[in-house]
């Protein structure tokens, strides 16, 4: 039996495969070109299938060559079928509860129905690209959900589930309501109901850019980073709807624990909208409309090599995404990466897209005055040090997980930044 030392000196075992992941992104864009080639589909059907195709091609080798299916973190038991139609009926309650509590917030909150009542034409909803897509998808959804439910009821170890928690709660059976349970269920569809909406909308608005897109204009480095650019944020904001469209047992994507801090959402949903516009307008405004373009317009050569280290950084940002799989989400934990970039640093994402905020916005670089600059710079590393809060809340909501926990110590002897004190490790 290996020691604790040694066991330590071990990488775990990745939740996702290098191989698997990179044929998802490949049938990502093989649906991408496809899509743009047939005209007859608008952006929100291309979107779909897109994401679908990306799906497919993570989860069926996943469970034919990975057997996740049959991984300890699934809670199944394939050698046991106990169903209930009853408890399956609970269940389905609980799922409505849960979908009719998220279409009840999208309701209430102004940044969800902005407009909505209005001329569309002249304003349109931002979201109005995902209600239509919930509009088409939804009844098919909730229809399939069903069988679902039954079959992963009759292999679950656990049968009294979130779902269960919270079709107990919407029949008012209180004595029976796992509260903690029902609090980690109401915290991951949280996410799901946020950040799905929001990367949907994205992806829907940069797919429809990339179906129009003119080739002809691609004369130059500067029109060929743009272009790179804007599939670079379409390929992250499309892995990130498969992982929180598509979160199941059978292919062991279900989430195993979410954020439960206000800390870790609140250092995660200021990076985001629609709380990112006050935020950066009123305190983190570090642009000042001057970047790395204007400063390095008369410079070519200086240019290009400034543009392809950004793109580079870049790059590594949405690796760290493809290395998820069908597993993204943000606040929640649901397996441990340990391949990719991963293999050098926990925080692979974070650390290159912070670099990258560095170099395309310049604040160290004075455009109007050297006290100016030294403001913008204060503000970005205010910036920073959210993203340094987010590594931090991530890391302790998964040390719950003895997996995340050997990882660490790996990474504290082996990672790219061994050599800085364990407390600033990043």
């Amino acid at each position: 039996m290996a020691s604790k030392t040694e066991q330590k000196n071990v990488r775990p075992t990745s939740v996702t495969n290098g191989w698997i992941v990179s044929l998802g992104v490949f049938a990502w864009a093989a649906a991408l070109w496809y899509v743009r080639s047939h005209k007859k589909f608008d952006a929100i059907e291309a979107a779909m299938i897109c994401i679908v195709s990306l799906a497919l091609v993570n989860y069926l080798p996943d469970i034919l060559f990975l057997k996740v299916h049959k991984r300890e973190s699934t809670g199944l038991d394939w050698a046991t079928w106990t169903p209930s139609v009853q408890r399956t009926c609970f269940k389905f309650i609980g799922l409505l509860a849960t979908v009719g509590f998220i279409a009840f917030l999208y309701w209430l909150f102004p940044e969800y129905n902005r407009d909505f009542f209005g001329d569309h034409r002249e304003h349109p909803v931002f979201y109005g690209d995902y209600i239509a897509m919930l509009s088409r998808i939804l009844p098919w959804w909730l229809g399939l959900a069903l069988p679902y439910i039954y079959f992963v009821d009759g292999r679950q170890k656990n049968k009294e589930d979130g779902f269960y928690a919270a079709g107990m709660a919407a029949t008012f059976r209180f004595e029976k309501v796992d509260a903690g349970l029902l609090w980690q269920h109401c915290l991951s569809w949280l996410v799901k109901g946020y950040f799905f909406a929001l990367m949907f909308t994205y992806c829907v608005r940069d797919l429809r850019k990339f179906m129009g897109y003119d080739f002809t204009l691609l004369q130059n480095f500067r029109t060929g980073f743009d272009l790179i650019f804007d599939l670079i944020l379409l390929l992250d904001v499309g892995l990130s709807c498969v992982g929180y469209l598509f979160s199941f047992r059978i292919f062991d994507t279900n989430v195993r624990r979410a954020e439960p801090t206000f800390m870790g959402w609140g250092v995660a949903l200021v990076c985001y909208q629609p709380f990112w516009s006050w935020i950066s307008g009123t305190y983190l405004d570090y642009t000042r409309d001057y970047a790395w373009g204007a400063w390095l317009d008369n410079s070519p050569m200086f240019y290009e090599i400034w543009g392809v280290t950004i793109l580079i950084l870049y790059a590594i940002y949405v690796w760290a995404t493809i290395m998820f799989g069908a597993r993204f989400s943000n606040l929640t934990h649901r397996g441990i990466l340990t391949n990719g970039p991963y293999r050098w640093t926990k925080h692979p994402a974070y650390i290159a897209k912070n670099l990258a905020f560095w170099l395309t916005y310049i604040p160290f670089i004075p455009h109007e005055s050297a006290a100016d600059s030294f403001r913008r710079c204060v503000m970005l590393l205010m910036l920073n040090y959210i993203y340094y809060l987010r590594a931090k809340t991530e890391e302790q909501n998964l040390g719950t997980d003895p997996a995340y926990v050997q990882y660490s110590e790996w990474i504290d002897k082996n990672g790219i930044f061994r050599w800085l004190p364990r407390s600033s490790k990043s």
